[in-house]
């Protein structure tokens, strides 16, 4: 699952980001609400985590565009103030959960975690191809009804093949997607994933599901899953 991080101060922005990440998510972090906005616009989020104060304007504010724009993801507020009238503020723009600074990483995994099972009313939390299937809740994937164990970074990829099915993605998209930056020239990396994905995902199946496009990238067929 992809989370959205929009916090100005730099440090804690990375803190989030490593914590999150060690807990197998894919996270993008920003610094301001109009970076905030422009993310939450190209990218599909699972989960967004705002502070309220912002150098551009607040993050309730922000999160009330979001909201006007149609986006449901659930919405966790950053702030460094506990009172009541702040609290009602920002559930009324449309927040679904709450934490005061300093923060806490284990309260906030926790959280985290609760938000994304409860996850917005038309979430999509079970994907399924041909008699392959992941639970974007649980992380497990099963194949033929065999569970499936892959790593974070092999879920990860699988989940954003899932995602795009029927759309063929470049090495460089998935390399910035799923390891959150641009390996200049090492996008074979790719290639190894790809390869660990497809003996654990098709070896032993007539129906192939990852395919390679020549000269272009990888997709999941779902022509093939029909």
């Amino acid at each position: 699952m992809r989370i959205l991080i929009v916090e100005d101060e730099k440090k804690l922005n990375d803190i989030l980001q490593r914590s999150l990440k060690s807990e197998g998510y894919t996270v993008d972090g920003v610094l301001t609400a109009e970076d905030g906005l422009e993310y939450a616009k190209s990218y599909h989020y699972d989960l967004v985590i705002i502070d309220i104060q912002l150098p551009d304007g607040t993050g309730t504010s922000l999160l009330r565009r979001l909201r006007e724009s149609g986006h449901t993801m659930p919405a966790l507020m950053l702030t460094a103030r506990s009172d009541l009238d702040s609290k009602v503020e920002n559930f009324q723009a449309g927040a679904d959960d709450y934490v005061v600074k300093p923060v806490a990483m284990a309260e906030l995994a926790i959280r985290v975690q609760a938000l994304l099972r409860r996850g917005p009313a038309l979430q999509e939390n079970v994907l399924r191809a041909a008699d392959l299937e992941i639970n974007r809740l649980t992380r497990q994937v099963k194949r033929d009804g065999k569970r499936i164990e892959l790593s974070p970074k092999e879920y990860s990829l699988l989940e954003y093949l899932f995602l795009h099915a029927g759309r063929v993605l470049s090495r460089t998209m998935i390399v910035e997607k799923i390891w959150d930056q641009s390996f200049e020239g090492l996008t074979n990396i790719v290639d190894v994933y790809i390869g660990h994905l497809r003996r654990k995902v098709d070896e032993g199946h007539e129906q192939k599901l990852i395919r390679t496009v020549r000269g272009l990238g990888y997709t999941l067929d779902i022509d093939r899953s029909k």
